[in-house]
């Protein structure tokens, strides 16, 4: 199951929220606000190819979650004109989970695949053979006696989403022949996704409301457009609907986000870290035990951005405080949290800490 970075809105959301999260996805590459470059390069891929009447090369797209991976396999196959098949790297546990797609699929048809590095090794191999040869080898039978039919498909194209690209095997990664990573957003460019998404939620939303939800939105745009949603329901019911500063600021600080972005579960994390360990450093397990949280939910869903606002280090020796980390939360670090022992627990090691 994957990890929601955004906790407002719990990954079991209501329809109606589902669909209002479908209907701000943009339907088409000129629609699609910020990745800049992406863009441009799979303009050029998308175009080609249907200009040559023939599907493109397939496409990876790598980056944290709420980027927008999905949406622009959507999009891809809406350029295209082809439908769109989707799937997830978890659901595909055994080869005939995947050959029961691929043999399928009509000829031009868009297969996405999201979190791709967690498909199982026989699927992973079945694959590879696909996307090379548009065929699959089907087994029959078992031990010596075992055969191999090969079973031709249509010609597609395959979207691949991962947001752990070190995890995908080499022989999987080059059988790509589009490879895109998604940026986080900068404040502007989410300014824009939210004064788009307001448009479309008929929300009075002025510049210096959206700059507040923007700047605490931690680069992503799907985490701007939840914020959104929640600080419309704040302004619907305790004000006159339009969202100034002021009454996005006292929205979020009711649902836990600060003016760094930070959410609850970051604090805990920086809050165990300073006040039990010290600023550390601690091993990932024992400080996710003290959040009482998984160690997988701490390492996938705070730490990313812990480290990427420099408030975390990790280290060889375990998770570190920075400086910044106990200037945010008010604290005053103990005399040696930045002597002797700290700076070997940054530089024992270039390995990454437990």
């Amino acid at each position: 199951m994957s990890l929601e970075r955004d906790h407002l809105v719990s990954p079991d959301a209501e329809p109606d929220e589902q669909a209002i999260e479908s209907a701000l996805r943009p339907k088409r590459l000129s629609e699609f606000i910020g990745q800049g470059r992406v863009r441009e390069q799979l303009s050029l891929v998308l175009e080609s190819a249907v200009r040559r009447g023939r599907p493109p090369d397939h496409v990876l797209m790598s980056g944290s979650p709420g980027l927008g991976k999905t949406t622009l396999a959507m999009i891809i196959a809406a350029e295209l004109g082809m439908p769109l098949r989707l799937t997830s790297g978890p659901a595909l546990e055994r080869a005939g989970d995947l050959a029961a797609i691929l043999s399928t699929l009509s000829e031009g048809e868009v297969l996405f695949i999201d979190e791709i590095h967690r498909m199982a090794r026989p699927a992973e191999e079945m694959l590879y053979l696909a996307m090379e040869d548009f065929r699959v080898d089907i087994v029959v039978g078992k031990g010596p006696g075992a055969t191999a039919i090969p079973l031709e498909i249509a010609p597609f194209t395959l979207v691949g989403a991962t947001t752990r690209a070190g995890l995908l095997p080499a022989p999987l990664r080059d059988r790509f022949g589009f490879v895109a990573h998604m940026d986080f957003y900068d404040v502007a460019e989410l300014e824009q996704v939210l004064r788009r998404s307001a448009r479309l939620l008929a929300l009075g939303l002025p510049d210096e409301g959206g700059h507040e939800i923007a700047r605490r939105s931690r680069g992503t745009p799907r985490i701007a457009n939840r914020l959104l949603r929640r600080v419309r329901d704040f302004a619907e019911v305790r004000t006159e609907g339009v969202i100034t500063r002021d009454i996005a600021s006292a929205a979020l600080n009711l649902y836990e986000v600060d003016a760094e972005g930070l959410d609850r579960l970051d604090r805990a994390v920086l809050g165990a870290l300073l006040r039990k360990f010290g600023g550390g450093p601690v091993g990932l397990s024992t400080l996710a035990v003290a959040v009482g949280e998984e160690p997988e939910t701490v390492e996938v869903v705070a730490e990313p951005f812990l480290v990427r606002q420099g408030l975390l280090a990790r280290t060889p020796r375990g998770r570190v405080a920075t400086a910044s980390a106990w200037s945010h939360l008010g604290l005053t670090p103990p005399p040696d949290a930045f002597g002797a022992t700290a700076q070997r627990a940054l530089f024992d090691d270039p390995g990454q800490g437990p």
